[in-house]
């Protein structure tokens, strides 16, 4: 998904409109913070399982 200078325009508008100033960057800090809990989310899942693959397996 390719967005212009023009549709960024636009939909910073509808949010400025919806939320209003005040709760701007509100919003954006708490959308930083879920996208940063799930990258972490997604990198330790990935190091639990290259660990349990690492473990040898009883025959």
């Amino acid at each position: 998904m390719n967005l212009g200078a023009t549709e960024l325009i636009i939909v910073l508008v509808i949010l400025l409109v919806l939320f209003g100033g005040a709760k701007l960057p509100k919003l954006a800090r708490s959308l930083g913070r879920a996208q940063k809990e799930f990258k972490e989310g997604v990198t330790e899942n990935s190091k639990v399982e290259d660990k349990a693959d690492e473990k040898p397996k009883d025959a």
